[in-house]
């Protein structure tokens, strides 16, 4: 069976591990699901890129699945035999990182009791996926780029040269270009990284997919909870969904997917289960709720509060419920956004309707 086929009827991915012939050769996957042109053309770029061992820099927006083209490239590639090691440039702070990245010597630092091997060096190989390269310091950058060019790494207060031998795969959901030229990321840099680049959809430019990403996501609900039973969703529920723009791509249909799971009684799923900001317009800004503000008299302080709550629990959602990713895509402090969370009396899994 050729991949065309499995996904031209909709097939999903159900099990963690699937193997599909392409042409003369399979394709192992990690929990992708589609049957959209873009999807299959994804595919087909993993088929071509894990034949190689050059460096990949994949892009797109956050959520729309880069880690896991990242672990299909690895487990398709000479290397699948290797470890696959994972590092979030953005979660680990800058003065750690280089540690992370490159392991460290007993005394390098306060708190240095013994000697580390990095992720580099366990990586030896197999592939190393540097995830959110863009928050890297310009200060690590170098250090970066000497190994990739090298091969080498040296520790934390090391005097050595440790040979690694690695794939780079590197993502990120900024604009290297732009950071580029406001001198926060080197050019050189991103010539090594970009040997390949790899740029995921969105879900609003695949929406075609979003029914077998629903079936996916259930399937895996069930494999937690074997009391689970799988809901079908009402033709205008669905197409509500497919109509959406998806902000938080991927992640934020798992997590509508999970809170349904939970909240969800009925075995077929209709609008009225759907978040308010499906049924609007313009999901969270729309003339019909500015007018709803005055059908139902309700004041200004609380009209504001209940905007923010609405849009911060939005922001929360996309971001799984990552604060410091909420606070910057709301565009606020994070101790601003914790004191607010707080004072609201937010918690996960809640949903703040508007008006």
């Amino acid at each position: 069976m050729t991949i065309t086929q499995v996904f031209a009827s909709e097939r999903i991915l159900k099990e963690e591990n699937i193997v599909l012939d392409i042409g003369s050769r399979e394709l192992l996957l990690h929990n992708i699901a589609g049957s959209s042109p873009s999807i299959l053309s994804v595919l087909e770029k993993i088929r071509k890129v894990s034949l190689s061992d050059a460096s990949v820099l994949i892009t797109g927006e956050s959520g729309t699945g880069k880690e896991l083209v990242a672990r299909a490239i690895h487990d398709n590639s000479s290397r699948k035999d290797g470890p696959l090691v994972v590092i979030n440039c953005g979660a680990i702070p800058g003065e750690l990182l280089e540690s992370e990245l490159f392991g460290h010597e007993k005394g390098a630092f306060t708190g240095a009791h013994r000697a580390r091997r990095g992720k580099f060096e366990i990586a030896d190989k197999g592939t190393v996926f540097l995830d959110e390269i863009g928050d890297m310091s310009p200060k690590l950058q170098v250090k970066l780029l000497r190994a990739i060019q090298e091969r080498k790494v040296e520790r934390v207060g090391g005097d050595n040269s440790i040979d690694v031998d690695i794939r780079i795969v590197s993502a990120t959901n900024i604009d290297l270009g732009l950071a580029i030229k406001e001198k926060k990321f080197r050019q050189d840099l991103f010539y090594r990284l970009n040997v390949i680049p790899f740029e995921i959809p969105p879900l609003r430019e695949r929406s075609t997919d979003i029914p077998a990403l629903v079936e996916h996501f259930q399937q895996n609900f069930l494999k937690r909870n074997n009391n689970y039973k799988i809901k079908i969703f009402s033709d205008k529920a669905m197409q509500i969904m497919m109509d959406y723009s998806w902000p938080g791509n991927i992640r934020e249909l798992e997590n509508l997917v999970e809170r349904i799971a939970v909240m969800v009684e009925e075995d077929i799923v209709e609008v009225k289960s759907l978040p308010d900001y499906f049924r609007t317009s313009s999901e969270l800004v729309a003339a019909p709720t500015i007018v709803s503000i005055f059908e139902n008299n309700i004041g200004f302080n609380k009209a504001m509060e209940q905007f923010q709550k609405s849009l911060i629990c939005h922001a929360l959602d996309q971001t799984n419920w990552v604060k410091a990713k909420a606070a910057k895509l709301l565009k606020m402090n994070r101790t601003t956004l914790v004191e607010k969370i707080k004072k609201m009396k937010i918690e996960q899994g809640e949903s703040f309707p508007l008006f």
